[in-house]
């Protein structure tokens, strides 16, 4: 844990603190396993978004992620710009775009999908199966709220 930076104990025991310190960890180890790939992870979601859910509007996009629709235009663009993504009319409704994922697009799900598998596995490299299991199943609870 060298880039952990310093607290007080009783900080340092908080399950806030550590969550946080731990989702800073994923997030870094993430994030530079799809720069391998010229991605970042708001790109990765996108796609595994468009993926899971099929055609879908910009709008419904942003909204689902909860993105900034302005910021959301950005990262269509740079997913269009690498041919990722298409946009064509909507068939249920003209007025709107449907995106979908081109072939290059799944290629490179699939690819960036394994990435940020392989750095959750190292994320969590001091767990066993087991542990690891838990971990996702308390962590899952403590979102749930």
């Amino acid at each position: 844990m060298t880039d952990v930076p310093y607290a007080p104990h009783s900080i340092r025991v908080l399950p806030s603190w550590l969550l946080g310190r731990a989702a800073a960890r994923g997030h870094r180890l993430v994030t530079e396993a799809l720069a391998a790939e010229g991605l970042r992870m708001m790109h990765h979601a996108v796609l595994a978004t468009v993926a899971e859910l099929g055609p879908v509007s910009q709008a419904d996009l942003a909204r689902t992620l909860r993105v900034d629709p302005k910021d959301m235009v950005a990262i269509i663009h740079d997913l269009r710009g690498d041919a990722l993504i298409d946009q064509t009319p909507d068939p249920a409704d003209r007025r709107k775009n449907a995106i979908t994922l081109t072939p290059a697009g799944q290629e490179t799900l699939t690819r960036t999908t394994r990435l940020g598998n392989q750095a959750n596995t190292t994320l969590t490299a001091g767990l066993t199966p087991a542990e690891e299991a838990q971990l996702i199943a308390l962590l899952t609870r403590v979102v749930a709220g």
